[in-house]
């Protein structure tokens, strides 16, 4: 089968030159074949082998496909395992699987090219945590059978509160006993015990069970009993439990570092109660979710998922200041003359049990305290010494203010507390001050006139303390007094003063110019003494005018600049393509607001306020959620976003909390048993807790899901609609496929569909019917009975009944012979037996399902001969 071609040369080869051979093979048959070619030059022998081989394939596969670590969370894991193909032909593989987890292969089957490679993808679903130990059986041609491994761990998605000191897991936090109105902090860790990011956000509990808001677990049972309507008052417990952060990313297996603050606050009572026994136990549960894993808020919607959350629980006491002051809140200092000092001790006694009381007396004037500030323990007492000094007659009743002073957090940066006063206690002081009196002697003037002196100036005043820098002048009106008025000036009208009778010193002085002085009885102008020694003059008088002018001007310059500046800042701030440099409501007429709109407009503030900024609970969450659900929206929405508040909203980026209030689920849609060539219809709710619209798209590329329509919705605010997931298949057998969807083409989620593919089926009651005569019939009569068709599927079963007759003829017959059986219901079918000479006494038919099953159903007729 091999052939030379080849012209040997008659003369020696000169170097440089070349002689060329060809060799043929022409196989006959499929076999390898071996020879050789043997070539002489000069005095060697060169052999060379010739070998012959029929084409072929050889295939190879990896051994082990190994999916590592999955979270539990109903996905769909993908991965590739080449076949290839070193030979020369095409090769076939083929694979088959019969374990326990569903793969999905594709394709099973197929070819591969010489000299390629073919990829096979293999699907598992992680919707149950454990191990994945699968094995596979992969035929090549020319290799035979070949078994491929699969390998996964499938785990749970594991949120772990930690201790920052000690790593332990934490279950509860006690942050003890506080004040009304101080903050107390605590430090943890939030680890992610799982392969994949997780997106959280934290929910307190506030309507859970064994939760406690406020009562006092160490009273008496009638107490706490009489205090249970405090638990069900509508009480914000965001303003208690501060969690800082509230929402976040957690990497695989990370910590991220959590700052918890507990502030107590002191409710209200409908009835009046002693302020020191008002001691309020809080139990709440703080979770920590999963973003869209929300708990069984909506147990009407619950798909039964895997919940990750983790639960902590937090316990505090607040206490009241119980500060009491001995002999009490009222001091009386009694009588004290000027100048002097009255002093009381009081004894100042902290109540409390288990919190010492920080206080500082503010400044009062003319009361001293000593100390002024302290710390007093628990159950503990000290002399507090209050000091009268006033500084001027009359009678005081001052208001003292003691402030007690605690820990406080700032809710822009939680992990600095600061120190500020939380609580004011307030003490009345009563003090009397009154002149010292002093014996006044007089003593004849020796003839020199003093500054001031009576009428007559026989006697002076001794003692009389210090002396006032100016005399006491005019401060009547003279036309407001008419008494002893004389007759000739009773219709005076001019503006003068009235003088009194001692201010003759003061008529000495320099005096103003344009004022008048009348005497206090007669109403006489009196004589005005202008000194020019010390009296200004008319051009010292305009300078002074001039000056002051000066001065009002500048500062009135300066008050008219600064008003400038601040309208063209103002100007500056409005200038925009909103406002347009208007100030607002300046010359615009307000608005009508009805009270719908006011409420309205409040609602949108407090579901703004909940989307992002306020800490979510388990309330506000079954509020916003009811709202939503109440306010149905069936019918079709808008695929797209048209208006401009609508494309506004959709663009918006959504936080986690955000996201946390939107469900879209359930996320395993379960069709349970359905046939195939049927169409089943589920439905995906969709429910817009939030404020703004949301706008979802849906990606399905599973051919089975093609008919589900609409793929895009714009959801309007705390609205409820859904859509109708359709399947069809055509193929038995375990489906499990899942499909992806977007909020605001940004947030991506998924949702899987299950569903068990069975075959069009038809049930018979019963495999061997006997057929009897009827009691009192005459002889000849015709046998018959009925058996029933039963279709459990959800898919009307088209059915044949086939007689099997063999050699001889049937005598029995069915009717219906054909027909179809409508969705899980029923059909009668009468089986007739007719009796004659040499007729069998038993039959076959066999039920022909159309795509379906085939079952047998044999007849015996029992013939009763009377002798």
């Amino acid at each position: 089968q091999f052939k030379l071609i080849v012209e040997n040369p008659e003369k020696p080869i000169a170097s440089g030159l070349q002689v060329k051979a060809v060799v043929e093979y022409t196989p006959n048959r499929a076999e390898d074949l071996q020879d050789k070619l043997i070539l002489l030059v000069d005095d060697d022998i060169v052999d060379i082998p010739l070998l012959g081989l029929i084409p072929y394939c050889y295939l190879e596969i990896e051994s082990e496909i190994d999916f590592g670590e999955m979270i539990a969370n109903n996905k769909l894991i993908t991965k590739e395992i080449s076949i290839a193909n070193h030979g020369s032909t095409s090769g076939v593989f083929r694979i088959s699987y019969d374990g326990v987890v569903l793969l999905n292969i594709k394709p099973a089957r197929g070819v591969v090219k010489p000299k390629s490679v073919r990829t096979i993808e293999v699907d598992i679903c992680t919707d149950a945590p454990g191990v994945i130990k699968e094995m596979m059986k992969v035929e090549l041609e020319g290799r035979g059978c070949t078994e491929v491994w699969i390998k996964g761990v499938v785990v749970e998605q594991v949120l772990k509160v930690l201790g920052v000191s000690c790593g332990k897991v934490l279950k509860c936090i006690n942050f003890g006993p506080l004040y009304f109105g101080t903050s107390k902090t605590e430090k943890i860790n939030l680890y992610n015990e799982s392969p994949e990011c997780m997106d959280w956000v934290a929910v307190l509990e506030d309507n859970a069970i064994g939760g406690e808001m406020g009562t006092d677990l160490q009273g008496s049972t009638d107490a706490v009993l009489h205090d249970l309507s405090l638990k069900n008052r509508d009480v914000d417990v965001s303003t208690l439990i501060l969690c800082v952060p509230d929402q976040g990313t957690l990497l695989p297996y990370e910590k991220s570092l959590i700052t918890l603050c507990f502030s107590p606050e002191k409710f209200e009572r409908d009835f009046e109660v002693n302020d020191s026994s008002l001691i309020q136990d809080y139990v709440l549960f703080l979770r920590f979710e999963t973003v869209g894993k929300r708990g069984g808020c909506l147990q009407s919607l619950s798909d039964g998922s895997h919940s990750r959350h983790v639960d902590l629980a937090l316990m505090g006491s607040g206490f009241p200041v119980m500060l009491t002051f001995k002999p009490g809140t009222v001091i009386d200092f009694k009588e004290c003359c000027l100048g002097e000092q009255t002093q009381v001790v009081c004894t100042m006694k902290n109540e409390s049990e288990f919190l010492p009381v920080t206080f500082s007396f503010r400044k009062t004037a003319h009361f001293n305290i000593s100390p002024e500030r302290g710390k007093l323990k628990k159950k503990s007492e000290k002399e507090v010494t209050f000091s009268f000094s006033p500084r001027q007659i009359g009678t005081f009743e001052m208001k003292q203010i003691i402030d007690i002073f605690g820990t406080g957090v700032d809710k822009n940066n939680v992990d600095v507390l600061k120190k500020k006063s939380f609580h004011q206690i307030y003490l009345t002081l009563l003090g009397v001050c009154k002149s010292k009196r002093k014996s006044v002697l007089f003593t004849i003037n020796p003839g020199l006139t003093p500054l001031i002196s009576n009428a007559t100036g026989q006697f002076v005043a001794r003692d009389t303390g210090q002396l006032s820098d100016t005399a006491p002048v005019a401060i009547l009106k003279s036309t407001q007094s008419q008494i002893h008025t004389h007759r000739k000036n009773r219709n005076c009208k001019d503006d003068a003063l009235i003088a009194f009778p001692n201010d003759r010193a003061a008529s000495l002085r320099p005096s103003e110019w344009n004022k008048k002085y009348r005497t206090i009885f007669t109403k006489t102008e009196r004589y005005n003494y202008i000194d020019p020694d010390f009296a200004y003059t008319h051009s010292e008088r305009l300078l002074r005018e001039e000056c002051k002018k000066y001065y009002t001007d500048f500062v009135s310059r300066l008050r008219q600049r600064r008003l400038e500046k601040e309208a063209a800042r103002q100007f500056h701030i409005y200038n925009n393509h909103v406002s347009i440099g208007i100030k607002p409501a300046e010359g615009l007429k307000s608005p009508n607001i009805s009270i719908t709109d006011f409420r309205k407009e409040k609602l949108q503030h407090e579901m703004f306020a909940s989307d992002d900024s306020c800490m979510l609970t388990s309330r506000k969450l079954a509020a916003i959620v009811s709202k939503s659900t109440n306010k149905g929206v069936w019918c079709w929405l808008s695929p797209m976003p048209s208006s401009p508040q609508e494309k506004e909203d959709c663009n918006l980026t959504l936080t986690h909390k955000q996201l946390h209030q939107i469900f879209i689920g359930p996320s395993t849609i379960d069709f349970g048993d359905v046939c195939v060539y049927s169409t089943t219809t589920k439905e995906l709710h969709i429910i817009n807790n939030l404020s703004v619209h949301i706008w979802i798209q849906i990606e399905i590329e599973v051919v089975e899901l093609h008919e589900t329509s609409p793929l895009s919705q714009v959801v309007p605010p705390l609205t409820k609609t859904h859509i109708p997931i359709v399947f069809e298949t055509n193929t038995v057998g375990m489906f499990k496929r899942s499909f992806s969807y977007k909020i605001n083409n940004q947030h991506l989620g998924h949702v899987l569909v299950v569903a068990n593919a069975l075959p069009i089926e038809l049930q018979l009651s019963a495999r061997e019917l006997i057929l009897t005569p009827v009691p009192g019939c005459l002889a000849g009569t015709e046998f018959r009975r009925t058996v029933q068709l039963s279709n459990p599927r959800n898919h009307p079963a088209v059915f044949t009944w086939r007689p099997v007759t063999g050699d001889r003829k049937s005598a029995f017959t069915i009717k219906p012979t054909r027909g179809f059986v409508e969705a899980y219901s029923d059909l009668e079918c009468e089986v007739v037996w007719h009796p004659g000479f040499h007729t069998p006494e038993t039959g076959e038919f066999t039920l022909c399902v159309r795509k379906g099953n085939s079952i047998n159903l044999k007849c015996f007729a029992k013939v009763t001969i009377h002798a």
